[in-house]
């Protein structure tokens, strides 16, 4: 292999590895955020486990970040739950950097 080759390799290995720490970063915020959100609505235990792994599967089915983020504002405007989308946002980034330290302390 020349420096190039071996360079493009070394790149594309870390992105592939940057790929994977987001997607495992992505879901475990969501079951953060799905417990918080669940909190908030009044559910707990098994309910509040059942929300956020619905989370979870809506992020990775429909669409990411901002179908979560509709699923909760529609979730707690049926329950007159009163954040803002804004903290709903704020809480949503929160939990993304809180959920990246923990998949890099675990791995």
């Amino acid at each position: 292999m020349t420096i190039f080759e071996d360079r493009e390799d070394t790149f594309e290995k870390k992105f592939a590895l940057d790929e994977e720490l987001l997607f495992k970063a992505a879901a475990r915020r969501n079951k953060l955020l799905g417990l918080w959100a669940a909190e908030k609505l009044g559910m707990y235990g098994a309910d509040a486990e059942a929300y956020a792994k619905a989370l979870v599967i809506a992020d990775v089915a429909k669409g990411g970040d901002e179908e979560v983020f509709l699923r909760i504002r529609s979730d707690f405007d049926a329950k007159a739950v009163q954040q803002s989308d804004h903290q709903i946002r704020r809480t949503m980034d929160e939990l993304m950097a809180k959920a990246v330290e923990q998949i890099k302390a675990a791995g």
